[in-house]
C-alpha cells in the first residue's frame, strides 16, 4: 500500500507478509482464505482450491458442488482490500493489479470483473515486467531509449519478457511463460523426493498433505539463504532435514527450463543478445540457488537479481503514473472466466500484438507497393503505345520483380493474421480456442494475400493493355506454395490444440530484415539494368547490380535459417552466387529462389508448430 507522500508499507496477513491464493469452500458456501484455508485443507483437501487462477472454465466442482471461479479469485482480492482499508482507515481509491505480460484482453477484463466483485472498483492493470523495468529506472539503472531489457520472473511459474524502452515507456516485444518452470513445480518435486525417503508423508490429496506442502515450501524459501534447514511438519509427523544440495538437484531441471525460455524469448523478439542493456531476475523464486546461473546459461548474458525480488513488481506498479495498461478493452465485461489453462502461459490468451509487431507488419506492405511501382515504371513497351497496339507489340519487363511484389504482399497480409485473431478475441468470438482464432485469421489473411497478388497482375495487364496470362503467371503462381503452407498451418493451429512456445505473434513474425534486404536488392538489380548507361556511370551501375545480387542472397539466408552464426554461414555463398549470376534472364530465377526461401521459412514454422506441445484448452498466444 503506497501513500501519497511516496512511501509504502507491506500489508500483513495472519502475521505474514504473503497471502496465499488458496481458497477453502465451506459446506455452507462461505469461502476461507489465508492460513485458515490451508489449515482446513489439511483436514479436508477435497474442499480446497490451491490456485484459482490456474483453473479453466467458468466454474469448478468442489466436493460435488459447482463454484464460480470468479468468486474464488474475488475472495482473495476482497481479503486484500479489507486489510488495506483497515490499515488506511478508508477504502483505497487507486487499486492496481500486477498481471503477466502474456495476458490478453479477455483475461485482463476477467480479472477486472473479479476485482469489481471484490469491491475494489475498476483497477488499473500493470504488466509485471513493465513495472519491474520502471522500478529499475527509478532506482538509477541506465537504460537509454531504444535499448532492450530482459526481465525473468521466478514466481509460482516462470515468465521471460523482452522489453524495449521507447520515448513514452517500456514496450513488450515478446513474453514466454511456463507454469512448470517456477517455484510451484520445485515444491512439488521436492515433496516427491521427501516422500521417496519417507513413504509415510501424505500426498496433497490426502488429509495433512497441504500442511506438508506448506512446510516444504517454507523450507525451500529458507534454503535460499542457508545451506541446511529443518522442515517442521504438522504433528505427528517428524521433522525433516533438507540440504541445499538436495534442493539444487531437484530444482536443476526446472531452472534449466526457465533459462531456456529466457533464450527463446530473445529469439522470439529477434533481439541480438549484444543489444540487451541488462538481464534482471525478479520474483520470490529468483533467490533460489541456481536461478540466476540458469538464466546466464540460457542466454549467454550476465543476469542480475533485483533488490527485494519478491516486491519489485508491486513497488514498481505503486510508483507508476497514469493508466498502466491501455490494452484492456472498455465496455461490458465478458461473462465468467475466459477459459485459461494456466496463468500467463504463452498460449493462454489472445493478446494484441505489440506496437513493434504492428510496425514490422507494415514494412512488407510498403516494400510490396514499392516493388510493384518500380516494376511498372521500368517496364518498356515496344512497337506500340498504351492506346494502340501493333501485331508485334511486346513488353520488356522484370517479371521477377512482379513475382517479388506479389510474394511480399502475401507476407504483409499473413502478418495481419495475428491482428485478425486478436480482433476475434476482443470482439468475443464464439471460437474460444486461440488456436481456432489464429487459424481463422490466417486463412482470411492468406485469401487476402492471394487476392492482392491477383490484383497486381490484373492491374499491370490493364495498365499496359497486354494479355493477362503472363502477368497472372508471375503474380499468382509464386504465392501459391506459401499460401498452401500457411493454410495447412492454420488447420494445425485450429484442430491440433498445439501452440508455439514463442507465442502466436512470434510464430507469425516473418523476418523484416529478409524482406528489406531482398526488396532493396531487386530494386538495385533492376535499376542497374534499366538506367541510362552513360560512360561515367557504367562502373556505378554494375556495382549497384552486384550489390543488389548480394542483398538478394542475404535476404534468402535471413529467411531460410535463424541465429546470427547460421545466417552468416548461409548468407556468404548465397550472396556470392546471386551477385555472380545477375543478368536480365536471371532476375526471374532469383525471384523464384526467394519464393523458395519464403516457402522454406513457412515450412519451418509448420514443423515447429507440429512439434509444439498441446496446450490445455488449446490456449496459445
Amino acid at each position: 500500500m503506497a501513500w501519497p507522500g511516496g512511501g509504502w508499507t507491506q500489508l500483513r496477513f495472519d502475521g505474514g507478509l504473503v497471502l496465499p491464493p488458496g481458497v477453502w469452500v465451506a459446506p455452507d458456501g462461505s469461502l476461507l482464505t489465508g492460513d485458515a484455508a490451508w489449515q482446513r485443507a489439511s483436514e479436508d483437501p477435497s474442499r480446497f482450491v490451491a490456485s484459482p487462477l490456474l483453473l479453466t472454465g467458468e466454474t469448478t466442482v468442489v466436493a460435488g458442488v459447482e463454484v464460480a471461479v470468479l468468486d474464488l479469485v474475488a475472495a482473495v482480492l476482497r481479503r486484500v482490500g479489507d486489510e488495506a482499508a483497515r490499515v488506511a482507515g478508508v477504502r483505497v481509491g487507486d487499486v492496481r493489479l500486477v498481471v503477466p505480460a502474456g495476458w490478453g484482453p479477455r483475461r485482463r477484463m476477467w480479472l477486472r470483473q473479479a476485482a469489481h466483485r471484490a469491491g475494489l472498483g475498476q483497477p488499473s492493470l500493470v504488466e509485471a515486467p513493465v513495472a519491474v523495468a520502471g522500478q529499475l529506472v527509478a532506482g538509477g539503472a541506465r537504460v537509454l531509449v531504444g535499448e532492450f531489457l530482459l526481465v525473468c520472473d521466478f514466481g509460482g511459474g516462470f515468465e521471460a519478457t523482452v522489453l524495449r524502452r521507447g520515448p513514452y515507456g517500456f514496450e513488450v516485444l515478446s513474453t514466454l511463460h511456463d507454469p512448470a518452470a517456477g517455484g510451484t513445480r520445485v515444491d512439488e518435486l521436492l515433496l516427491e523426493r521427501l516422500r521417496k525417503a519417507d513413504p509415510g508423508l501424505p500426498d496433497v490429496s490426502e488429509p495433512g498433505g497441504y500442511g506438508v506442502l506448506a512446510a516444504v515450501r517454507a523450507g525451500r524459501e529458507e534454503l535460499s539463504s542457508r545451506s541446511v534447514v529443518t522442515v517442521v511438519l504438522p504433528d505427528p509427523l517428524p521433522a525433516l532435514v533438507v540440504t541445499g544440495q538436495v534442493l539444487e538437484s531437484v530444482a536443476g531441471p526446472v531452472l534449466r527450463r526457465a533459462g531456456g525460455l529466457a533464450g527463446e524469448a530473445l529469439a522470439a523478439a529477434e533481439v541480438d543478445p549484444a543489444q540487451v542493456a541488462g538481464v534482471f531476475c525478479t520474483g520470490g523464486g529468483a533467490v533460489m540457488p541456481g536461478a540466476v546461473r540458469a538464466v546466464a546459461e540460457g542466454t549467454g548474458l550476465a543476469p542480475t537479481a533485483v533488490e527485494q525480488p519478491g516486491l519489485a513488481a508491486v513497488v514498481g506498479a505503486a510508483s507508476a503514473t497514469g493508466p498502466a495498461t491501455a490494452l484492456v478493452p472498455t465496455g461490458p465485461a465478458s461473462r465468467g472466466h475466459p477459459g485459461v489453462g494456466s496463468a500467463g502461459t504463452p498460449g493462454e490468451s489472445l493478446g494484441l500484438p505489440s506496437v513493434w509487431r504492428v510496425v514490422a507488419g507494415a514494412v512488407p506492405a510498403l516494400a510490396s507497393l514499392g516493388l510493384l511501382t518500380h516494376f511498372v515504371a521500368t517496364a518498356e513497351l515496344f512497337n506500340g503505345t498504351r492506346t494502340s497496339r501493333s501485331p508485334y507489340t511486346y513488353l520488356l519487363a522484370n517479371w521477377g520483380e512482379l513475382a517479388m511484389a506479389a510474394v511480399v504482399a502475401l507476407l504483409a497480409c499473413l502478418s495481419l493474421g495475428g491482428v485478425l485473431a486478436s480482433a476475434l478475441a476482443v470482439s468475443g468470438s464464439a471460437a474460444r480456442s486461440p488456436g481456432v482464432r489464429v487459424g481463422t485469421g490466417l486463412v482470411a489473411a492468406a485469401v487476402m494475400g492471394v487476392s492482392v497478388a491477383g490484383l497486381y497482375g490484373v492491374g499491370a495487364a490493364l495498365f499496359f493493355g497486354m494479355p493477362l496470362n503472363p502477368f497472372l503467371r508471375w503474380s499468382l503462381w509464386p504465392v501459391v506454395p506459401v499460401a498452401v503452407v500457411a493454410v495447412v498451418g492454420s488447420l494445425v493451429a485450429a484442430r491440433s490444440g498445439r501452440a508455439p512456445t514463442a507465442g502466436w505473434h512470434g510464430w507469425l513474425a516473418f523476418p523484416v530484415s529478409s524482406v528489406l534486404a531482398a526488396s532493396v536488392g531487386m530494386v538495385l538489380l533492376q535499376y542497374s539494368m534499366t538506367a541510362s548507361r552513360w560512360p561515367d556511370l557504367v562502373l556505378l551501375l554494375d556495382a549497384a547490380g552486384r550489390v543488389g545480387g548480394l542483398l538478394l542472397g542475404v535476404g534468402m539466408a535471413l529467411a531460410v535459417v535463424s541465429g546470427w552464426l547460421p545466417r552468416l554461414l548461409a548468407a556468404a555463398p548465397l550472396a556470392v552466387f546471386c551477385a555472380a549470376v545477375i543478368s536480365a534472364p536471371a532476375t526471374g530465377v532469383l525471384a523464384v529462389m526467394y519464393v523458395v526461401a519464403v516457402t522454406v521459412w513457412w515450412l519451418r514454422r509448420l514443423w515447429h508448430l507440429v512439434r509444439s506441445p498441446i496446450r490445455a484448452e488449446h490456449h496459445a498466444w
